[in-house]
C-alpha cells in the first residue's frame, strides 16, 4: 500500500472524482488534474521541511498535522476554526473529542488524531519527571501539569506520590468532578500513599474558569489533608492549583 493508499484508506471525506475530459478548470482543480490544496500542502510541507517548524504558524502545524485524517479536503479552513474556537493550540489539544467535532470539517478521524497528539505530549512531558528528583525538576513538574489538566473542562485531582528522595513514583488522577468542584477523601488518599510506599506527596488540581487563586474550600481541605497525612509519616510538600491563565502554589502563597 503506497502513501497516497494509505491516505485514502484511513480519510473520512468521500473521495473526489478526477476532473472529466473536457471539462472546465475551476478553483478546486489545477491543469495536471490536481485540487489547489494539493499543491498549497506541497508547499506547507517544503517549508517545513527546509526551515523547520519556526516558519509557520499555529494554524499552518495544526492544517500539516490534519492531513493524514482529512486527507481530500482543504485542512486551512479547519485549521483556523479550531483557533479560532478554542484559542490556542494547548486548548485545541486538550479539548474533548465531542467538542473538537463540532468545528467544520473535524470529524471522528481528525478529533482521535489531536487527541493522539495530546496523549503522546503528556506522555513525553510525563517521562521527563519520572524517578527525577521531582523538587529540583518544577518546571518540569509544572509544564507536566499545565499539559495534563489546564484544559479540561471539569475538575479534577491528582495527586504526585514521591519516594524518600523525592523522586516521582507514580502520578494518579484520583477523582473528577463539576465544572466547580471534586469530592476528595483525605483518608483514601493516605491509604494510597501508604500501598505505594510514598514518603511524601503533591496535590495537584485545576480550574476550568482558568483563575488558579486559591478558594476557601481549597485551603481548608489542603489543611485537613495534611492533617490526616501527618501522623502516618507523609509529607505535604505543595497543593498546585492549575489554569489556562498559569498555576498557583500554595506553599508559595503561604496558605499551608
Amino acid at each position: 500500500m503506497t502513501e497516497d493508499d494509505e491516505r485514502g484508506f484511513f480519510g473520512e471525506g468521500a473521495v473526489q472524482p478526477a476532473v472529466e475530459p473536457g471539462r472546465k478548470i475551476g478553483k478546486k482543480a489545477s491543469k495536471g488534474g490536481k485540487k489547489h490544496y494539493e499543491g498549497h500542502r506541497e508547499r506547507l510541507r517544503q517549508r517545513f521541511d527546509e526551515a523547520g517548524s519556526d516558519a509557520l504558524s499555529d494554524y499552518e502545524l495544526l492544517e500539516m498535522l490534519l492531513f493524514r485524517s482529512v486527507p481530500r479536503a482543504d485542512t486551512k479552513a479547519p485549521a483556523k476554526a479550531l483557533l479560532e474556537k478554542f484559542g490556542s493550540i494547548g486548548e485545541v489539544l486538550g479539548a474533548p473529542e465531542s467538542r473538537l467535532r463540532e468545528v467544520p470539517g473535524i470529524g471522528e478521524a481528525a478529533a482521535r488524531d489531536l487527541k493522539l497528539i495530546a496523549a503522546l505530549t503528556q506522555r513525553m512531558l510525563k517521562a521527563e519527571v519520572r524517578g527525577r528528583q521531582v523538587l529540583s525538576s518544577w518546571s518540569q513538574v509544572l509544564e507536566y501539569c499545565r499539559a495534563t489538566m489546564a484544559y479540561e473542562d471539569r475538575e479534577q485531582f491528582r495527586i504526585l506520590f514521591l519516594d524518600k528522595k523525592n523522586a516521582l513514583i507514580t502520578d494518579e488522577r484520583q477523582q473528577v468532578g463539576t465544572v466547580d468542584h471534586t469530592p476528595v477523601y483525605p483518608r483514601e488518599i493516605v491509604r494510597r500513599a501508604l500501598e505505594l510506599s510514598a514518603s511524601a506527596i503533591i496535590l495537584v488540581h485545576n480550574h476550568p474558569s482558568g483563575d488558579p487563586t486559591p478558594s476557601r474550600a481549597d485551603i481548608e481541605m489542603t489543611k485537613t489533608i495534611i492533617s490526616t497525612a501527618e501522623p502516618m509519616g507523609i509529607t505535604i510538600h505543595d497543593h498546585i492549583i492549575i489554569g489556562k491563565n498559569g498555576h498557583a502554589s500554595m506553599k508559595g502563597l503561604q496558605l499551608i
